[in-house]
């Protein structure tokens, strides 16, 4: 017997899979709301047919948000952006997405809204990606008070944007002349890496427990590390040694807004081909103070996550691709 149907906005991305998987497998038929559902059709498998389904909506579109939300017992918010490209602004889709989903909540009277903000959030932060975060946190509470608010710090997982890609730059064929990673502001800045499946399991505990209602949590992992240590693991894991190259908050900040307006408003670069900047100056900014949970905050732990997975235990299963021998690499060392 289902519990209930739970729309996620968002819910194709790299979170949003792991949180359509968890959701279902705590009994809920999950509708997940995306933009483009052409490209959504994996999401499908993470439940038997009828479990999970996909709609078309697009969070700066108030309509279409109003449709995916009808009938819903629950929603949760995982849409966000890491840089600004065409129309997809900071304001677009964290602030005004937000917020247009909050009122339709209310309009369709769903009392459970689970956003998925970001440690940093702050209205008055000098970074629009956390201003916007902040933004929408504000706008929510006023709309629906009793949403549930979770901010992680940077997440990992095999299909993350974060370790898999130092690793990527440690392996590139230049980084045996020039073996550096770029460590912005001397690499000093600590962040505290959560694991995809914990916060998916923080987000459907969240979904189902009552005395969350109102409440914010921060959640990361369970220990914190500067970007100059985050790199000696990562040089560690792919048997790549590398070192940190101390780039000044005055240097990284000018390249980091030139490489977001390229990749903003240039095509191809803004079509998505190349990825994404390799640095932007929101990232910059950001890096001025540390992504970790705030002393007294409320965590995990307060949602029922427990047992909390390690960069340690998870990353080295996805980063052996990148060992000059790939996974075998232990192996034919000690034949």
């Amino acid at each position: 017997m289902s519990k209930g149907l739970v729309t996620v906005f968002g819910g194709s991305g790299f979170i949003g899979r792991y949180a359509t998987r968890t959701l279902v497998k705590a009994g809920y038929r999950v509708r997940v709301a995306v933009r483009r559902p052409h490209l959504a059709g994996e999401v499908r498998l993470a439940g038997s047919p009828g479990w999970v389904d996909i709609v078309q909506a697009n969070v700066r579109n108030k309509a279409s948000v109003a449709r995916a939300v009808e009938g819903a017992d629950a929603v949760v918010n995982l849409v966000g952006i890491l840089f600004e490209k065409g129309r997809q602004s900071f304001e677009a889709a964290q602030r005004d997405g937000a917020l247009n989903i909050a009122e339709a909540c209310v309009a369709a009277d769903i009392k459970r809204l689970v956003h998925v903000s970001a440690i940093g959030a702050d209205p008055e932060a000098k970074a629009d990606y956390a201003e916007t975060k902040g933004e929408a946190e504000a706008g929510i509470r006023a709309v629906l008070p009793e949403a549930v608010i979770l901010r992680p710090s940077i997440v990992f997982g095999p299909e993350d944007e974060f370790f898999n890609r130092f690793a990527s730059m440690a392996s590139h064929p230049l980084s045996t002349v020039a073996p550096f990673l770029p460590a912005i502001g001397g690499g000093e800045s600590k962040v505290q890496p959560v694991y995809a499946g914990d916060v998916a399991e923080a987000i459907a505990n969240a979904v189902s427990m009552e005395d969350a209602a109102g409440k914010t949590y921060e959640l990361g992992g369970p220990t914190a590390y500067s970007f100059n240590e985050i790199y000696k693991f990562i040089g560690e894991t792919i048997d790549r040694k590398r070192y940190s190259l101390p780039l000044p908050f005055f240097i990284a900040k000018p390249l980091g807004l030139t490489f977001g307006a390229l990749f903003r408003y240039i095509w191809p670069l803004s079509s998505g081909i190349l990825g994404g900047p390799p640095i932007t100056g929101n990232q910059v900014e950001m890096l001025k103070s540390d992504n970790v949970v705030s002393e007294g905050a409320l965590t995990l732990a307060d949602l029922g996550v427990t047992e909390v997975e390690s960069i340690e235990a998870i990353v080295p299963s996805y980063l052996y691709r990148f060992r000059p021998y790939g996974q075998y690499h232990q192996k034919s060392e000690s034949a």
